[in-house]
């Protein structure tokens, strides 16, 4: 067998079904091969073990991973030309009891980039968001589990920035996960000495407008965003947190004071990625039927900005007062109101067992 185009074929075949994750799992004698569509994953093929093991040191020699190294996690990243179009493809390993385990993210390409508009469920969020784009200068908050939407969201936010504000935009990402000819993008490099926080540092130098960073992850890097924030530029950031207000407490937890935020914080947006009802499957979609649907998605939000973000300022200051701001909770369960998605993403996202 060919294993570079068997390879290319797997990768060609989820390519054409616009499935964003192959995941390759090796059990004792085979290896199972699953596409993830949309939140679901699909059974799609099972190798012979030898197969799947030559595959893995095709890809890992391919995306300049070490091929004998297989007792650490590794990460890699490949180009491939799939039916004339470039496909960018981010590889992670992880050491499993039988052998290495594989997930292939096939990143969107630069064509495939949505409006903002087209995004969101309920357009009064589109209108609120984008009217907080328009500040010189704070920081921006976008938080939500992985699989929700936050890179989309980023990036669709920074290219109608660019064309409508004609802003200078830079962006501190890890790794660059969609390429952009309007923004300039600074990939995270620890090896060569380009972490987030001397990445942002050198950022500041280059007079930029707005700057995005792929995420929060340290002191460091918040209290930089934060400074940076505070001298005159906007920045856009994501965290990992379940709510809007929970992005709060977490900046104080990585030392940011009380004062920085009320000076800097302008909002904090969570959302979820919902999936729309389909107006030909009764009940969950077939993956037959995703293939041909172009808007299967769409995003909601949880905004927390004004008067509210302020009430949450002065709950981390031990006052009490009442929140009364749309949550995700109330926002998915008007989107089954009104009959766009299904009851089930509400279990899946908020559902706290409370609620019958």
């Amino acid at each position: 067998m060919n294993i570079e185009k068997k390879c290319e074929e797997i990768i060609r075949q989820a390519v054409r079904l616009q499935v964003s994750d192959i995941h390759i799992k090796p059990l004792e004698q085979s290896a199972n091969i699953l596409f993830r569509l949309d939140h679901y994953l699909y059974d799609q093929e099972e190798i012979p073990l030898a197969i799947y093991n030559r595959m893995l040191s095709h890809l890992k020699f391919q995306a300049d991973m070490d091929i004998g190294e297989t007792r650490k996690p590794q990460n890699g990243a490949l180009t491939l030309l799939v039916d004339t179009n470039k496909i960018n493809l981010r590889l992670s390993t992880l050491p499993t009891f039988n052998k290495e385990s594989l997930v292939i993210r096939i990143l969107p390409q630069e064509d495939s980039q949505f409006l903002f508009k087209h995004l969101s469920l309920f357009q009064n969020s589109t209108r609120k968001i984008m009217s907080l784009m328009k500040h010189s200068h704070g920081l921006f908050l976008f938080t939500g589990p992985t699989g929700s939407g936050k890179t989309t969201t980023l990036y669709s936010l920074l290219e109608q920035s660019k064309n409508l504000l004609q802003r200078n935009i830079i962006t501190l990402e890890d790794p660059v996960e969609r390429k952009s000819k309007h923004v300039l993008q600074v990939q995270v490099n620890e090896k060569a000495g380009i972490s987030y926080a001397s990445g942002l540092k050198a950022i500041l130098r280059h007079d930029p407008d707005i700057i995005m960073v792929g995420e929060i992850r340290d002191e460091e890097t918040a209290k930089i965003a934060t400074r940076a924030a505070l001298t005159g530029h906007l920045v856009l950031s994501t965290l990992h947190t379940r709510d809007a207000k929970g992005a709060v407490y977490r900046l104080m937890e990585y030392g940011v004071t009380q004062q920085e935020l009320e000076q800097t914080l302008i909002a904090v947006s969570a959302q979820r990625l919902v999936e729309l009802k389909c107006p030909y499957c009764e009940g969950r979609c077939s993956a037959f039927c995703r293939k041909y649907r172009s808007h299967r998605l769409a995003s909601v939000y949880e905004l927390l900005y004004g008067s509210e973000l302020k009430k949450v300022l002065d709950q981390c200051k031990g006052k009490a007062v009442e929140l009364h701001y749309p949550t995700l909770k109330e926002v998915i369960k008007k989107g089954i109101a009104l009959g766009f998605i299904h009851g089930q993403e509400y279990e899946r996202w908020v559902y706290d067992g409370k609620e019958k």
